[in-house]
């Protein structure tokens, strides 16, 4: 039987002001089967297209660090303390920072771990990767 989940998109956001994002990762929710997963995949060349002076590394650790939020572990801070609903929630929450979401989507899965690769691949992802 099919359960409901929920997805956003991970952005990197280089200049704000100009309102440009490239997508770099998928956050998947499914709360009957108590799943919060994130997948990422920085495309250097389609970030840096945005800001050639952008600091790729900086990119790499806020999405590093997001993924330890979603997984809940305890050096990610408070939120690691939380249930998996409010982490994403708490994910998905607007942000001005370098890294944002875009609003959730949902859908209905039987494996939202397959949901993650599938949205990566279809979402994220370069077409010939």
């Amino acid at each position: 039987m099919p359960h409901v989940f929920e997805y956003a998109l991970l952005r990197a956001v280089p200049r704000q002001e100009r309102g440009e994002f490239v997508n770099v990762g998928v956050l998947v929710y499914c709360k009957d089967l108590d799943f919060l997963g994130a997948r990422v995949h920085v495309d250097e060349r389609r970030v840096l297209a945005l800001d050639p002076f952008l600091d790729v590394e900086v990119l790499r650790a806020t999405l590093d660090h997001l993924g330890l939020s979603c997984d809940g572990v305890p050096k990610a801070g408070p939120v690691s303390r939380t249930s998996a609903g409010q982490r994403f929630r708490w994910l998905t929450a607007p942000r001005s920072t370098i890294v944002q979401t875009s609003p959730a989507h949902t859908g209905l899965t039987d494996d939202p771990e397959a949901e993650l690769d599938r949205l990566l691949a279809a979402l994220v992802l370069p077409p010939d990767h």
